[in-house]
Formats: C-alpha cells, sequence, structure tokens
C-alpha cells in the first residue's frame, strides 16, 4: 500500500494510491486509524506531492555501507555513526534542491529511509520491524566541503532542501535486499544494495530507541552506497529504490540578494 501526503484545496492532505488516482485516508492520519480509502482527491500525476510524513526528527546514519567508507577513505564505524538533519530540510518529489552560495561542493546520497510507525523507546531488536510503518526513498543532499571544514556535521547536512523524501511510503515491503539507485541526469551514479547495510534496519531503529524515543512519522535515513558526487545547477538527481519508487529533484543555484 502506497501511502502520500499531497496539498488539496490547499491543505495538506493524506491519501491512499489505487492505480492512478489518490484517494484521501479516512482516518485523516496514516499513523491515528486504519489505512481505508474514502473519497477521490484526483490523478497522482495532477497533485501536488509533499515530503510524505511530518517527523519530529530526522535521524540519519553515516558510512554504513563498506564501499562509501573505503570511497572516502575511513573505517567503517565500529556502531552506528548518526547525526540529526532538521525537518526544515524537507522537501518532496519533483521540488528544488537549492545550493546554498556557502559551498562549492553539494553531493547526492541516494538512501532507503524507514518511516516510524509508532511510538517507541527501548525497543529490542526482535522487536523492531513492528514499528517501521514502511518505507521511502531520501536523498541526504550534503554539502561536502562545509562537512569537511566543519569536522562536525549539522551545516554540511543541514540547508533547507538537504532532506528530500518521496514520493510516497510503500507499507508491504521487506528491507532486507532492496536495490538502491541514483541517477544524475538519466546516468547512474550509485547502486548498491541494502543486503550490504553494516547495521541493518532492525539494529538501527533498536539502537536509536534506545538513545532517543521514536515517534509516529520519524525517519532513518539508513546509509548510502558508493558513488556520491557532486550536483550542479540544472541537474536532475533521482533516487530509485526497487518496489517502492523514484524521487526526483531539480537542482537549482541560490538566488542572491
Amino acid at each position: 500500500m502506497r501511502i502520500v501526503r499531497c496539498t488539496y484545496q490547499h491543505q495538506p492532505t493524506y491519501g491512499i494510491v489505487q492505480g492512478d488516482m489518490v484517494c484521501r485516508l479516512r482516518a485523516g492520519s496514516p499513523f491515528a486509524g486504519p489505512l481505508e480509502p474514502a473519497e477521490p482527491l484526483g490523478r497522482l500525476d495532477e497533485l501536488r506531492l509533499l515530503p510524505p510524513c511530518e517527523p519530529t526528527k530526522i535521524i540519519a546514519v553515516g558510512r554504513n555501507y563498506a564501499a562509501h567508507a573505503a570511497e572516502q577513505q575511513v573505517e567503517a564505524p565500529p556502531e552506528p555513526l548518526l547525526f540529526l538533519k532538521p525537518p526544515s530540510a524537507l522537501i518532496g518529489h519533483d521540488e528544488a534542491i537549492i545550493l546554498p552560495v556557502e559551498s562549492r561542493r553539494v553531493d547526492h546520497e541516494a538512501e532507503l529511509v524507514a518511516v516510524i510507525g509508532r511510538r517507541g523507546k527501548d525497543i529490542p531488536r526482535e522487536d523492531a520491524l513492528q514499528y517501521v510503518f514502511g518505507y521511502t526513498c531520501g536523498n541526504d543532499v550534503t554539502a561536502r566541503d562545509l562537512q569537511q571544514r566543519d569536522g562536525q556535521w549539522t551545516r554540511g547536512k543541514g540547508f533547507d532542501t538537504f532532506a528530500p523524501l518521496g514520493p510516497w511510503i510503500e507499507t508491504e515491503i521487506s528491507p532486507a535486499d532492496l536495490r538502491v539507485l541514483c541517477r544524475v541526469n538519466g546516468q547512474v551514479r550509485q547502486e548498491g544494495r541494502t543486503r550490504d547495510l553494516i547495521f541493518d534496519i532492525p539494529f538501527l531503529v533498536s539502537y536509536i530507541s534506545h538513545i532517543m524515543t521514536l515517534e509516529p512519522g520519524d525517519v532513518i535515513y539508513t546509509g548510502t552506497p558508493a558513488g556520491i558526487g557532486p550536483l550542479e545547477a540544472g541537474d536532475v538527481v533521482e533516487v530509485e529504490i526497487e518496489g517502492i519508487g523514484i524521487l526526483r529533484n531539480p537542482v537549482q543555484e541560490q538566488t542572491r540578494c
């Protein structure tokens, strides 16, 4: 089942994708009741898609593929390397990534993203997937030069538009072995499989929940495979994940005041 969040009559609205149509979610929120459709909202290709959830926090995992750690010439971490991106960085499908004037190199990072479905704290690993509502595509956009200069990642990862998410949440899929692709202007830049994650989804959900309480709608960017590279104004970057779909975002220069 695919859950979208879209603009309908100038209001953010959750819906269920049924073929090429979107129907309003009867419960209002996918985290508040059964996933039952109500009246049609319109055709999927006619609606403006928003980020498919509203997280209280965006948790991300660095260097969670050995090949990605190797391309950065660093060791794979012995435990998950966590950082946060602000919710203000979120954008949806077809929204523009804005290249900040402060950076001279902004990279794409294609990632499988887990969406939390219910509140959880100190979750056992064996129960972790029961707390995951579904999965979506994410792009952990990074100002690489600022990340390297600062020595910590808040600025380089936190600019507005640096957390593309979508196009929807797929609720009926296993995260164990999914193909993750990134294309820029149709050319494949990244390709990997989630079976190669150093720390898998159940481990991450459990590990993170022992640090912070997970709330419905929170998201976990699970790490990017090798092949990261720069984005330029005019590019179109796509993140495609097997069984989910394609998240597409154009790239633009920041307007100078």
